[in-house]
This record gives C-alpha cells, sequence and structure tokens, in this order.
C-alpha cells in the first residue's frame, strides 16, 4: 500500500506548493484578457468611424434631395413664362414693368426690353374740371441715370406676375413703339437752365392702360 501510494504521487512531498502552475495559469489569463480588450477597443473605434462617415454621408444626401426639391420649384414656374410673349411684373410699392422675363428664380426675377407706365397729371386744371390723367408707356433707358434695358427684381418685392396678349393695350403701344423706332430707342438730351442734363424717353400713348392694383394671378 505505501508503494501504491509513492507510486502515484512519485515526487509529490507532503509540503510542496504548486505555486509555478498557478503563477503560470495567472499570466495566460490577463494575456487573454488584454488581448480581449484591445480587440475591444479596435472594435469600438471602427464602429465610430463607420458611424460618423454615415451620418455625414446622410447629411449630404439631405442637402441634395432639400437641392433638387427647390430647383424643381424653379423649373416648375418657370416653365408657365411665354418666351415669345411679354409680361408684366407687378411690385409691391405699386410700380408695375413691362417687358421680357429671362430668368426665374426664388433671388430674383431677371427681365429685358422693358417698358413701364408713367402718368402725367394735369397741375392746374381748369376752373371746374377735374383734373385729368395722360398715362403713356415709357421705354426704359433714357431717364436721367442712364440704365441698360435689363432688370434684376428682388423676388421679396414681386406681388406676381403674367404673361401678357399681344393684341392687349401694352402689346399694341409696344408694337407701334418699334414700328415708329426700327434702330432702337434714341434719347434725346436737352441742357437745362442750370447746367444740368435732362432727358425725355420715348413714349407711347397707353390710354386705358392696366391698373397696378390688379391682384389676380396668372398662371
Amino acid at each position: 500500500m505505501e508503494w501504491m501510494n509513492r507510486a502515484g504521487r512519485p515526487n509529490q512531498n507532503p509540503g510542496q506548493t504548486v505555486a509555478p502552475t498557478t503563477n503560470a495559469a495567472a499570466a495566460t489569463a490577463a494575456h487573454h484578457t488584454a488581448h480581449g480588450r484591445a480587440r475591444k477597443a479596435g472594435s469600438f473605434s471602427f464602429h465610430n468611424v463607420t458611424s460618423v462617415i454615415l451620418l455625414f454621408s446622410l447629411t449630404l444626401l439631405t442637402l441634395a434631395v432639400i437641392g433638387l426639391i427647390m430647383m424643381y420649384k424653379q423649373s416648375d414656374e418657370g416653365r408657365y413664362v411665354a418666351k415669345d410673349r411679354m409680361q408684366a411684373v407687378f411690385l409691391s410699392g405699386g410700380q408695375v414693368y413691362f417687358g421680357k422675363i429671362r430668368a426665374l428664380n426664388n433671388k430674383y426675377v431677371g427681365m429685358n426690353d422693358i417698358y413701364y407706365l408713367r402718368v402725367n397729371q394735369q397741375v392746374q386744371p381748369k376752373q371746374g374740371e377735374n383734373a385729368k390723367q395722360d398715362i403713356s408707356l415709357v421705354k426704359l433707358g433714357c431717364e436721367l441715370h442712364g440704365p441698360q434695358d435689363q432688370m434684376l427684381i428682388n423676388r421679396e418685392q414681386v406681388i406676381f406676375w403674367e404673361n401678357l396678349k399681344d393684341d392687349g393695350q401694352v402689346g399694341k403701344a409696344v408694337a407701334e413703339y418699334k414700328k415708329a423706332n426700327p434702330n432702337g430707342q434714341k434719347c434725346d438730351a436737352n441742357t437745362g437752365n442750370n447746367g444740368g442734363a435732362s432727358t425725355t424717353p420715348a413714349t407711347t400713348p397707353a390710354a386705358n392702360a392696366p391698373s397696378t392694383n390688379n391682384t389676380t394671378t396668372n398662371p
């Protein structure tokens, strides 16, 4: 029996410890733990980068969709502009301009070949008579400051715009003006008594011209 006990535990003494085996196991566990933490840290960093890239991509996609919607709205309104006709643009201050709309967006309305209404009221009417209004259609360009025949109107000042008929009063007046001025506009400059220059814009009658208080829209 004693021989068998010794055979079962040949090199083990009652007072012998197993510290070397325990230390090796602890070192192995610590190594695996550190490796696991490193893997988790790397995985966490990868997920952060992926989330940032995804968020940035979604932001760009949202901005692109908004831009497409705005472009669609602008082009959708622009398709109502009759390129072969004149348009009337009514402003919040009561002024109205007639011409060709060449640009139309959410910032401005671009026009050229521009005309506007001028009202000449009799200063001192005869006794018993009411003051009469002489309305004429003026071609832009011969004013004192000498503007070019084009205009960019702040969109916030535009109440509405509409296409004009060729046989309307404004259309007929413009046709008569162009017939009388086949070579384009010519401004007559005169020297006033005060030494300054005054201009006389080319005009054509536009009796019973459309009122600028009209608030209907077209289209």
